[in-house]
């Protein structure tokens, strides 16, 4: 039997780390070592907030050790309970912030076009215990936020957004990081700009920053403990990290763009991929989104990423399934049997494609070649 030679030497994955200055990054673990200040808010950390809140025009950056508990504080801290409307087709941390703490998500569908959470099925789930929205800008494109403010402004509700997605990108003359409530940044290894680990609370809210501040630190507030709190502190490498890594954000947005712009032309005219458009002009360009129509490409989305493995392209199946399909959630009274049909057809037709500094122009023609190639081979069998 003849072995399979895949056409990449390498993997190329989706969400391959970017590292910035790698000599900026080790002059400043070498005076981290020096300092021996590792943790507890050191210099580093807040160099980070302090950029953070220039980059954003935000008042006040809370960074986490990672966005998952980032969110959790922010529950904690808007005093959420009850249920909280949050759309299904997310990744699931955003919806375990909410069921680690006991509120019930209330999984909720999307706009097809958007991705994002629908405002009018917002307001169709409110109930007597509804406490919150919890909008996530999928892939860095904003959600309605004018919309879902205006819902959360009438019903009283609290408004929080889960911005892992979409640092860099804007909406309305804003950058994303001044809506609702709260939002929350990931520094997760795979975004864009990245602290190896972690995340960041942003608020223009001076109260609720100095409760999200003390949440992070176990509760202590001018050292006395006034409230339970967590250990959610960022440490100083990971600081360091971040802000070596957002200091080259400019150029990992270009090669970015310049990536998404390659795609574009390797996969124009290929039957049934349609290629996601960012919605704003201000955008990171970190998510590279392709819908597979399985009946106009002549193979499944699930098929077609086989047979990209295959070939050492690592493409994912994002988001698969929606949230509201998983084990945890499907426990749950009602939530099974609940109509989302945007989402699980999303779920069942979107796959992301390899992009950021590990790649290049080359890389992203001999991709879009092996998909004109797969595709049109599986339109002739059929």
């Amino acid at each position: 039997m003849t072995r399979h030679t895949p056409h990449f030497s390498r993997q190329l994955h989706v969400g391959c780390p970017n590292i910035g200055n790698r000599e900026q990054l080790l002059a400043r673990i070498e005076d981290i070592l020096d300092r021996r200040w590792l943790t507890n808010h050191g210099p580093y950390v807040q160099a980070f907030e302090e950029r953070l809140c220039s980059y954003l025009g935000v008042k006040h950056c809370i960074a986490v050790c990672n966005a998952t508990v980032g969110l959790e504080i922010a529950v904690r801290g808007l005093g959420l309970g009850g249920e909280v409307i949050v759309p299904s087709f997310t990744f699931p941390a955003t919806a375990h912030a909410l069921a680690w703490q006991g509120i019930t998500p209330m999984f909720c569908d999307v706009d097809p076009e958007t991705h994002n959470i629908d405002p009018e099925q917002v307001e169709r789930l409110i109930s007597p215990r509804t406490t919150g929205i919890l909008g996530v800008h999928v892939w860095g494109n904003a959600c309605d936020t004018e919309s879902l403010a205006d819902i959360a402004a009438r019903k009283g509700l609290r408004l929080l957004y889960d911005a892992a997605h979409a640092l860099g990108c804007g909406h309305g003359g804003q950058m994303i990081g001044n809506f609702g409530d709260a939002e929350v940044f990931s520094f997760h290894a795979t975004k864009f700009v990245n602290s190896g680990e972690g995340g960041a609370i942003v608020t223009n809210d001076d109260e609720l920053a100095d409760t999200f501040r003390r949440l992070r630190s176990f509760g202590i507030e001018n050292g006395d403990v006034v409230d339970v709190g967590v250990n959610g502190k960022m440490n100083e490498l990971s600081g360091a990290m971040g802000l070596t890594s957002l200091e080259s954000c400019a150029a990992f947005i270009d090669r970015n763009r310049s990536n998404y712009l390659a795609y574009q032309s390797a996969l124009a005219g290929v039957p049934g991929l349609r290629l996601f458009t960012p919605r704003t002009t201000v955008h990171n360009f970190q998510y590279v989104v392709v819908e597979v129509d399985h009946r106009q490409a002549g193979l499944s989305r699930d098929h077609l990423v086989d047979l990209l493995h295959a070939e050492n392209v690592l493409a994912k199946k994002y988001f698969s399934p929606g949230c509201h399909r998983m084990e945890p959630y499907q426990r749950l009274s009602g939530v099974a049997s609940r109509s989302l049909p945007h989402t699980e057809n999303l779920c069942g037709r979107l796959l992301q494609l390899p992009t950021g500094s590990a790649i290049d122009a080359d890389d992203v023609r001999q991709i879009g070649d092996l998909l004109r190639g797969m595709t049109a081979k599986m339109r002739r069998a059929a």
